[in-house]
């Protein structure tokens, strides 16, 4: 391939894709991106809108320094040529071994209903087993989720969940958006198995922004997996996700994500729940790699007795600053949620816990309780812990706890005393540490967390 630099990446050998790339955004841009996907109009108004609200927004200043993010020098989209495999021996070759050395189609072997794989801007490949597929179920790409269901897309994408004026990057995001996931649950299925979307950024100068769109109906139930990787470059890239999840009466969804980007990526994020009546809502997250990360998932429980529980762990290493946290608004009588969240800091990273629960004046009887556990390994590193509380009815609780702490040095006597070395034993106390996430995620996922740390733990 050629430098993205130059304008046109050429189309790789043995690839059935050809890219096109361009650096900086303007109305032109979005137009081609919306004609070339073939969008209907309504979506090209949707993504110019977006742009015109993007234009008039600052870039936030109240968190990570943003200041190098230059957004005249990402390229926006990239596009394969229009074709999308239906089995995996179909993806182009040099593809393919990107996913195959992640492990991607044999985990979807094992125990996956459904995947869906983006490389770069869009999906290279989706599959849903039969099974479910004859109950309903929606799952695939949302380009083809905009074309093959667009009433459906029309009434949910970013009006009441994530509305393009929430913030700068959801602003970008509605301009921009290209490629993700649609699940769409119908009323009482439960979808036994998880569906899985693996996201690649694999060119430097990147910005990647996949649209995750989810709709739970009454009484149904799906879990939702999420990978994301990319490799080292020495310029930056921005990914700036949006996620939707709508859980009705009675639903519920658990959104599982783990996202190792490099250290050269902004990651940058909006994810966002709408939980009707007795809803329950789960979070379970591990953020490893990316030089800046800011990323709050939010709960809006907005139906009597809804629940919503957040359990996160972030890395910070050499370089890293992890402003991370869950966003939880309480709007309905006997609602509840539990945060835990969990960061591991060495080599002079940063790490934020950023909180907000608020208990509304309708919510009487609402709970909330929010846990912070942050390990720092060195001297050098750091560990903030911005939580805020607000409380609107006197009929409710909330509580907030947070703990600092260091490897304990007689721990890790007792441990090297029987023949554990001080690397293995401070692993060991790790892993006990972010036990806790690890123990909700499937067993494929819970071993790469584990490998993931150990990895940032030896600067890998």
């Amino acid at each position: 391939m050629t430098d993205p630099a130059e304008g046109i990446i050429d189309k790789p050998a043995d690839s059935r894709y050809v890219f096109r790339a361009r650096k900086g955004l303007n109305e032109e841009i979005i137009r081609e991106i919306s004609g070339q996907k073939k969008e209907p109009g309504w979506m090209l108004e949707k993504r110019l809108e977006s742009y015109r609200i993007f234009l008039g927004k600052p870039v936030p200043t109240w968190g990570p320094d943003l200041s190098r993010l230059d957004f005249d020098e990402i390229i926006f989209y990239i596009r394969p040529e229009d074709y999308k495999a239906m089995r995996w021996e179909d993806v182009p070759e040099d593809i393919k071994k990107t996913y195959d050395a992640l492990g991607i189609p044999e985990t979807e072997k094992k125990y996956l209903a459904g995947l869906v794989a983006q490389y770069e801007s869009e999906a290279v490949y989706t599959n849903l087993k039969k099974a479910w597929d004859s109950k309903g179920v929606i799952f695939t790409d949302m380009d083809s989720a905009v074309r093959e269901h667009p009433e459906l897309v029309k009434e949910y994408f970013m009006t009441k969940c994530v509305p393009a004026t929430d913030n700068k990057f959801s602003a970008l995001h509605g301009a921009v958006w290209s490629g993700g996931s649609f699940v769409y649950v119908p009323k009482g299925v439960k979808v036994e198995i998880p569906l899985q979307t693996y996201f690649r950024m694999n060119t430097r100068s990147f910005g990647q922004f996949e649209h995750t769109l989810i709709i739970v109906e009454p009484g149904a139930e799906v879990h939702y997996i999420e990978g994301c990787t990319a490799p080292r470059y020495s310029v930056s890239s921005l990914h700036s996700a949006v996620v939707e999840i709508f859980v009705k009466d009675g639903a519920r969804a658990r959104y599982t994500t783990i996202q190792n980007w490099s250290t050269d990526v902004y990651n940058l994020n909006t994810k966002r729940a709408l939980v009707y009546e007795n809803g329950i809502m789960e979070w379970v997250g591990g953020s490893l790699g990316s030089g800046v990360t800011m990323l709050y998932p939010a709960s809006l429980l907005v139906g009597k007795g809804a629940r919503a529980e957040h359990l996160n762990i972030a890395f910070a290493g050499k370089g890293q600053n992890k402003d991370t946290g869950a966003k939880v608004i309480l709007m309905a009588p006997d609602t509840s949620a539990s945060i835990t969240a969990k960061s591991i800091s060495k080599d002079g990273g940063r790490s934020v816990y950023r909180g907000l629960v608020k208990i509304t004046g309708n919510a009487t009887g609402a709970r909330a309780h929010v846990e912070c556990q942050s390990l720092m390994l060195d001297d050098r590193s750091s560990v903030d812990t911005i939580p805020i509380i607000e409380q609107f009815t006197p009929q409710s609780s909330v509580g907030h706890e947070a703990t600092v702490g260091r490897i304990d040095e007689e721990q890790l006597f007792y441990l090297m005393s029987r023949g554990v070395s001080r690397d293995d034993a401070v692993a060991l106390i790790v892993r006990g540490f972010i036990e806790p996430v690890a123990k909700e995620l499937p067993m494929g996922y819970a071993v790469e967390l584990n490998r993931l740390i150990q990895l940032e733990m030896k600067g890998a």
